[in-house]
């Protein structure tokens, strides 16, 4: 007899487990105390966001001394050990890591972009946000909805976050952590609402 997967006792995985999978492994994978959550696959809106955020980005920084990444590179938090996986980030000049378990993490975005999916909309939103504001290189974080135009921006000024929300595809987001100004259009290029 065949036992039922939902009436087992959850797992609580250890960090050896994880560092085990995410070494093996060709998916990108998070810790959450215990829990380990995939973070990779998702919706062609996902990926068509994604894809024209690091595109974009890439263009507009190109010969500025800052390099966008794209979501396969870690950024270190040590307020949610051990590290986390953004949609897209940018450093402004030289790239530092710090190895954790044989894996190069990065240790100073000043950016980091965040593309909502319905499994971790929550945990981008709150946990994770919180987590990477704590980072002293980040000036800027930004939040943005797969599912409808829509953008959240948080700024640092001093020691306190300030929010903005943009809707209208024909408004520019102004992002002063790298000078530069993005239109809500080009994020959202090729991609349909329902």
């Amino acid at each position: 007899m065949a036992a039922n997967l939902q009436n087992l006792p959850p797992h609580h995985y250890t960090l050896e487990e994880y560092f085990a999978l995410e070494r093996v492994g060709e998916a990108r994978y998070e810790y959450w105390d215990g829990e380990i959550v995939c973070m990779s696959g998702g919706s062609r809106r996902h990926y068509l966001i994604c894809e024209n955020l690091r595109t974009r980005l890439a263009e507009i920084l190109k010969g500025r001394g800052c390099q966008a990444l794209s979501g396969g590179v870690p950024i270190m938090t040590p307020a949610l050990p051990p590290y986390r996986y953004p949609d897209a980030s940018v450093v402004y000049g030289e790239l530092r890591f710090e190895q954790v378990n044989g894996i190069d993490i990065l240790t100073n975005p000043i950016l980091v972009i965040e593309v909502l999916s319905p499994g971790t909309e929550q945990l981008d939103k709150g946990t994770k946000r919180d987590a990477y504001q704590q980072l002293p290189s980040l000036h800027e974080y930004l939040i943005v909805t797969q599912d409808a135009p829509h953008v959240t921006q948080y700024l640092r000024r001093d020691q306190r976050w300030e929010r903005k929300d943009f809707s209208d595809l024909g408004a520019f987001l102004e992002l002063p952590s790298i000078d530069s100004r993005l239109p809500i259009g080009e994020i959202y290029e090729g991609v349909t609402f329902d």
